[in-house]
């Protein structure tokens, strides 16, 4: 049967015979000869332009091979081809990659060093974890969300202990588990509290823990601030010890154990790092249920010597759940010891003194100092002309509203043992015996309220702020006054446009674990210039030598700095400024990240 619209000039038929029915096509021999020479035409070109980006592509990849490739994209975007190019494009950018990693780490050991990277310390981790889960607890959270107006802003707390330990999860991905702090955390999480961080290129998970006013009312300002802290910095603060704030700090501890043992459910032989005085009970509450589990706790404030630790009522349970851990970490050397000298006085253990570590119970706790760093290579702000380098003090005394010769920075939170009242003490007699700078300084305390729901911090910022008005009123002139007292929350930004545009940054702290302000300051100057002026009660002491280190308690020595600060020729200011930064590099946060990391790999299981 014919079809019913045959195309002119061809005859479509269909033979019947059952199966040997066949469908036969007559076609005139010219226009089979075109559609021939248009098919294989077709093919020819489809092969040419295939082997041509064939060969585009090997030319490319012997090119990236070697050393010689320059060009971000060689390939042509055509829609068939595409897919393999992207991923040829991405394999060439991780190859790029490790070779620029290769060739800095290659630079560094021909040069004798050993600066830690992100990289390098993502390729150590990755090589003690093999596949195993990583996990950081710590009561303050790295991203917090919050209400502003009528939209939803992510920030970043101002944390010591953010600026340290971020950039190590950054590297090497996992969890961090923390305390929700935003009134926009939970529509921001999941169900779990988990999201992923940081919110332009996701690389771990951040884990939120939800606690009641009660509960961060006893655990966190009461027994946690009002009790440890005063306790360990010995800033002539009286600790406070309640029982109600004890049984928050306890029940706080459980919790997060709860929640961290969600996140390792399914995991073997997990490491987890916990941050500071605020979980001391939680190495132990996660080793009862996950002995598998390799556990370090790192206490970032100064550890008192035995009597002074002795007056907390809770002292003995205090020690126990530390020593839950394998591994127990300080700043300085001095924080171990007096560390050891508490167990041996207040515990029934058996203590080591040549590895420096506790037996107790079948379980032995290692006691090392790991002083922590920053991330280095800060970029600097830039300056006016968008040129990169330091902010030239132009931009600081424009901000301040001020002309001057010499500026000088204090960045803190509004904290008594900052020593920040002794600071302005020290800025007062240096005006009174070198008068001849006056009208011709500034003094700018960049300074953060903190606690403000605890008396004690209530009323130092009152106190402050009295003292400031009493040392202005003194000296001011129509136009100037020697304080700037900068009460309120500054950005990184800011901050940075400070250590860049000062001529010396002042620390006085009266006790302090290591205080990051000076490293920062130090990492800031690109340019070599300024001066630091350091409490020698400061662990970051120990390292930045080349800093003027004073007494905070002595005014007089204070102020003569101030003076040493203002006067040091520009040679002198290079030569130590260059030394501490050569310190900072290599003792840098990955640094101390891939030390803990292999300290507590390094560790037996008990048996």
């Amino acid at each position: 049967m014919p079809f019913p619209h045959p195309v002119k000039g061809c005859r479509l038929a269909l033979a019947s015979g059952g199966r040997g029915g066949k469908l036969t096509v007559d076609m005139p021999t010219n226009e089979i000869l075109l559609v021939t020479i248009s098919v294989l035409a077709t093919l020819l070109v489809a092969r040419w332009n295939l082997l041509r980006v064939a060969r585009r592509l090997v030319e490319w990849a012997h090119k990236l091979r070697t050393g010689e490739e320059t060009q971000k994209e060689p390939l042509p975007k055509t829609a068939l081809l595409w897919p393999v190019v992207q991923e040829v494009l991405q394999m060439a950018a991780n190859l790029k990659e490790a070779r620029a990693a290769a060739e800095e780490e290659a630079r560094l050991r021909l040069a004798g060093g050993s600066r830690w990277t992100p990289e390098r310390l993502k390729g150590h981790v990755r090589s003690i974890l093999h596949g195993r889960s990583f996990l950081v607890i710590a009561n303050r959270e790295p991203y917090t969300h919050i209400r502003d107006g009528g939209r939803i802003k992510c920030v970043t707390p101002a944390s010591g202990l953010v600026t340290a330990v971020e950039p190590v999860l950054r590297a090497c991905g996992g969890t961090w588990v923390a305390s929700a702090s935003g009134d926009a955390d939970r529509e921001t999480a999941d169900e779990h509290g988990r999201l992923r961080v940081p919110p332009d290129a996701p690389v771990y998970t951040l884990k939120r823990v939800w606690l009641t006013e009660e509960e961060e009312e006893g655990y966190y300002y009461g027994f946690s601030n009002e009790g440890l802290w005063p306790l360990c910095h010995i800033a002539h603060t009286r600790p406070v010890f309640r029982v109600e704030d004890w049984k928050q700090y306890c029940s706080v501890n459980g919790k997060f154990a709860e929640a961290a043992l969600q996140e390792l459910a399914g995991t073997e032989n997990p490491f987890v790092l916990i941050q500071d005085y605020h979980f001391a009970l939680l190495p132990r509450l996660i080793r009862e249920r996950r002995p598998d589990a390799k556990i370090a706790i790192f206490w970032h404030i100064p550890w008192p010597n035995p009597e002074a630790f002795g007056i907390c009522p809770w002292g003995r349970e205090l020690l126990l759940g530390m020593l839950g851990a394998d591994l127990i970490g300080f700043h300085i050397q001095a924080h171990c010891n007096n560390f050891l000298d508490t167990v041996d006085r207040l515990l029934e253990s058996r203590i080591d003194w040549e590895q420096f570590a506790v037996n107790r119970a079948e379980h032995k706790t290692t006691i090392k100092p790991f002083p922590i760093g920053i991330a280095p290579n800060r970029e600097p702000a830039e300056g006016k002309n968008g040129v990169g380098g330091p902010i030239p003090r132009e931009q600081v005394l424009n901000r301040l509203k001020l002309q001057v010769k010499w500026v000088g920075v204090g960045v803190d939170r509004i904290d008594y043992t900052k020593g920040i009242a002794e600071r302005f003490l020290a800025i007062e007699r240096f005006l009174e015996k070198y008068p001849e700078y006056r009208e011709n300084f500034v003094f700018a305390e960049l300074a953060a309220p903190s606690r403000t729901s605890i008396k004690r911090y209530h009323d130092l910022g009152a106190e402050l702020e009295l003292e400031v008005e009493r040392i202005n009123q003194r000296f001011q002139t129509r136009n100037w006054k020697p304080i700037l007292f900068l009460k309120e929350h500054h950005n990184r930004e800011e901050i940075d446009l400070f250590y860049q545009g000062a001529d010396f940054c002042l620390i006085t702290s009266l006790h302090d674990g290591m205080n990051l302000v000076g490293k920062e300051f130090v990492g800031s100057r690109s340019d070599e210039h300024g001066t630091l002026i350091l409490s020698r009660f400061a662990g970051a002491s120990r390292e930045l030598r080349d800093a003027l280190l004073v007494n905070p308690y002595d005014i007089d020595e204070v102020a003569e700095a101030i003076h040493d600060a203002v006067t040091m020729s520009t040679d002198e200011q290079k030569a130590r400024m260059s030394r501490m930064r050569a310190v900072l590099d290599e003792h840098n946060v990955y640094r101390w990240a891939a030390d803990i990391t292999t300290e507590l790999d390094q560790i037996r299981p008990d048996s």
